[in-house]
């Protein structure tokens, strides 16, 4: 099995032998792509993870960009709720457990998490999982089985919602602020649904247009609402994130799904972006938690979060007036 700094298309790593304590800091880093993966890249420098520290994902043009450098072992992807895939992965991660040594297992979900930290603890690894910031209200449903397992260390990014075994991390959103800019009469857009596999988003691509100021200035980014033939400008499936970066800092706005990835991604880039919501009835998700990221972002100042039906063109040219500010997490600590 081999382990690439990027560029790996392999589904388990080539590793040899190794009965040596591993090194303090090096880390066994598991995440889905999108908003989990997001996070994990933001709060992993906080927590030390040493360059020999291995990132456990799926295979993707954000994953390959995010982790560029890095070692990376690409899993079959796990759909949400998927527990034939937690168990398949989970073989996988076995036979890496075998053959090489972790001082700490994190992971910010979902359901890749189910696969790696029980396993990890029971190979003698201590083994934390931090639940996503977009669940405002309480675990998903990744956080409550392994909070009942007990052989992991679960925390949570909102005190609300701290109590038992759940302890507090620092959330990814404490270090954005948001400044006011120059207004945009008739703003350039970037429109970013994600590439949540299996799930329309046109109710927002419907509500962009409705605006009328989409025009042949727009950059869309599409994932799986495909085959849509009227949308004026550039249109991806996917994009590397470069690709993203370049139309995300060249559009005078980004209207964006409320993923936390895309939001996290933008508010880095110092972006103020809009959100528009997923909602479980229209079948845009597996359930309706993108609100609570909306609503949390929405609280803090650094994103304007509305349903499809109430996206306007006043709603687009205010978000053209606020940028954000950043700083780095500071470093915290994890359970032994």
């Amino acid at each position: 099995m081999s382990v690439e700094r990027t560029r790996n298309n392999q589904h388990e790593p080539r590793t040899t032998q190794n009965t040596a304590p591993p090194a303090p800091n090096k880390f066994l880093l598991v995440a889905s792509t999108g908003g989990h993966l997001a996070q994990l890249t933001r709060l992993a420098p906080a927590l030390g993870a040493s360059d020999d520290s291995l990132w456990v994902t799926f295979d993707s043009p954000q994953s390959r960009s995010l982790l560029e450098g890095k070692r990376v072992l690409h899993v079959p992807y796990v759909r949400p709720r998927d527990f034939r895939g937690v168990v398949r992965t989970a073989s996988i991660l076995r036979r890496l457990l075998r053959r090489e040594s972790f001082a700490q297992a994190l992971s910010t979900g979902s359901a890749i998490a189910l696969s790696a930290l029980p396993l990890a603890t029971l190979h003698g690894v201590p083994s934390t999982y931090v639940e996503s910031v977009s669940r405002v209200d309480g675990p998903s449903m990744s956080g409550r089985i392994l909070a009942a397992t007990r052989l992991v260390a679960v925390r949570t990014q909102h005190p609300a919602w701290a109590k038992g075994r759940w302890a507090i991390h620092p959330s990814v959103f404490s270090t954005y602020r948001p400044l006011p800019t120059k207004p945009v009469a008739a703003p350039s857009l970037f429109v970013t649904l994600g590439t949540i596999e299996g799930y329309r988003f046109d109710a927002m691509v419907d509500a962009v247009l409705a605006t009328g100021l989409a025009d042949e200035r727009t950059v869309w980014q599409l994932g799986f609402t495909t085959g849509r033939t009227d949308l004026p400008g550039t249109v991806h499936t996917a994009m590397t994130a470069d690709d993203f970066v370049r139309s995300a800092r060249a559009a005078d706005v980004v209207i964006s799904h409320a993923g936390v990835g895309s939001l996290l991604g933008l508010l880095d880039m110092g972006i103020f972006p809009v959100m528009v919501t997923r909602r479980k009835w229209r079948a845009e998700h597996v359930d309706d938690h993108q609100q609570q990221i909306a609503r949390l972002a929405s609280q803090m100042g650094v994103a304007l979060s509305v349903e499809a039906s109430d996206l306007s063109a006043d709603v687009i040219r205010r978000a053209a007036e606020t940028r954000i500010d950043s700083e780095a997490l500071r470093p915290v600590g994890l359970p032994e």
